[in-house]
């Protein structure tokens, strides 16, 4: 980028001299002094999956649809009916809406860790299915 030690630590908000220790890979750097010059140089990236929508739907075939927000990007997640059964029915005591709403946190946790990795479908969307979850 061509910017000299003393311009990065200007866009950064941190010290020249965390900039050398930066570039020594010096180990007593601040967390948050790599993260803020590792996104003035855009190296860093910051999508996150969150889950403030409340609402599913449920598909006997397909099993249950969620979304996800990353920005203003809306993301479609779904769990197989498969994984469902296989994973959070509880030995069959739990049908899989219910399933889903006990487990949701854990759901969402898988989806978000698929979506991160870049592990998404064709058009965008996470799919859980029963041999991904261990």
């Amino acid at each position: 980028m061509k910017l000299t030690q003393r311009q990065l630590a200007s866009l950064a908000r941190v010290s020249a001299p965390t900039i050398s220790r930066f570039e020594q890979a010096e180990r007593d750097i601040q967390l948050s002094s790599a993260l803020s010059i590792l996104d003035v140089l855009g190296m860093s990236d910051k999508h996150t999956l969150t889950f403030s929508d409340e609402e599913f739907s449920y598909d006997s075939g397909a099993g249950i649809t969620f979304w996800g927000q990353d920005g203003s990007e809306r993301v479609r997640c779904r769990i197989s009916r498969e994984a469902l059964d296989d994973h959070f029915s509880e030995r069959d005591r739990l049908r899989p809406a219910v399933a889903f709403k006990k487990h949701r946190p854990e759901i969402e946790a898988l989806a978000r860790r698929k979506y991160l990795l870049g592990q998404k479908e064709s058009d965008g969307s996470v799919l859980i299915k029963t041999n991904e979850i261990t």
